[in-house]
């Protein structure tokens, strides 16, 4: 109990500034353009540049159990299955629907609440883990619901689907500076103090702008609209993923930080990249917009949990 309480503590003024976020977007009556440009500044230019001064010193950093993307991943592909049969069998979706709502149960917030949660609640030890599920959640994630859905549709994969995906994943700023920070760091590189220390002050803004930001983002979503298909996309998201990824964790005997790392990173509510998902594909706009406000604001509570429940 005293750990989930110490738990509770840490992530508690994390999710404090998602709310300070949700309130100036949804009460302040500021310009969707000032949530926009912010976003703009957070995803471009505040956490590559922590990412990247982070990963510069990777060699210094403790090695990472390369398992850890078999549980988390294996774990990934095991919660779509079952978010495909629930979405089949519970709400009779046709298979681009079924295609989202899984998604929506394997999709976490990794970046916007992730990297921030991970630094307070665990240390930056455990950073490397967590850049290391970064480099490849969107890459593998993306490209299984591309396939999914067009194979939902036509009966056959599309390389034309899966090049766009992988290009976009790839010129991503984060997953870029993360790349970038890595090689410079393993080659032995030192940052000079002139730019060091310009990075380390905007690496410094990344995680409470990036809070603000996610909570201007879910001011801009209702909840409402497909509700028990939302409630359910959460309960997965929030119950069955991290549990089956620690399951898999377990059962490959990971050490404990990246036992801690994949469990809070499966444990994150659905990110917003299933509702740009959900609007590429036409379906299911309003239960993952319900998803992510709930998921988020339950998160609070679970993810802290989860958490305490694994050390």
């Amino acid at each position: 109990m005293s750990d989930f309480l110490q738990q509770l503590a840490l992530a508690a003024p994390l999710f404090a500034l998602v709310l300070v976020g949700y309130l100036l977007s949804r009460f302040g009556r500021w310009p969707a353009d000032v949530s926009a440009a912010l976003s703009k500044f957070v995803f471009g230019v505040a956490l590559p540049a922590l990412l990247f001064r982070l990963m510069t010193g990777l060699a210094a950093l403790p090695p990472v159990d390369a398992r850890l993307l078999i549980a988390y991943f294996g774990g990934c592909l095991l919660v779509f299955v079952i978010g495909r049969l629930a979405a089949h069998f519970a709400f009779g979706l046709d298979g681009v629907g079924q295609s989202v709502f899984a998604l929506g149960g394997i999709f976490s917030n990794n970046v916007l609440l992730g990297v921030p949660l991970a630094r307070a609640a665990l240390d930056e030890g455990a950073m490397p883990s967590v850049a290391l599920i970064l480099i490849f959640n969107s890459l593998l994630l993306w490209t299984l619901v591309t396939v999914s859905v067009e194979w939902a549709r036509h009966g056959a994969l599309s390389l034309r689907g899966f090049g766009n995906t992988a290009r976009s994943v790839l010129t991503n700023p984060v997953v870029a500076s993360i790349l970038a920070g890595s090689v410079f760091g393993l080659i032995g590189g030192r940052l000079p103090a002139v730019v060091d220390a310009p990075l380390r002050l905007i690496g410094d803004a990344a995680a409470p702008l990036a809070l603000i930001v996610l909570g201007m983002g879910l001011a801009e979503y209702g909840v409402g609209q497909g509700w028990r298909a939302g409630a359910a996309i959460t309960a997965l998201k929030l119950l069955g993923q991290p549990a089956i990824v620690w399951l898999l964790a377990w059962m490959l005997q990971l050490p404990p930080l990246e036992t801690q790392a994949v469990v809070l990173l499966s444990a994150l509510p659905v990110g917003i990249n299933v509702y740009l998902m959900s609007r590429e594909f036409r379906s299911m706009e309003g239960a993952v917009a319900t998803s992510m406000v709930l998921s988020t604001a339950l998160a609070a509570v679970t993810t802290p949990l989860a958490l305490s429940l694994v050390r």
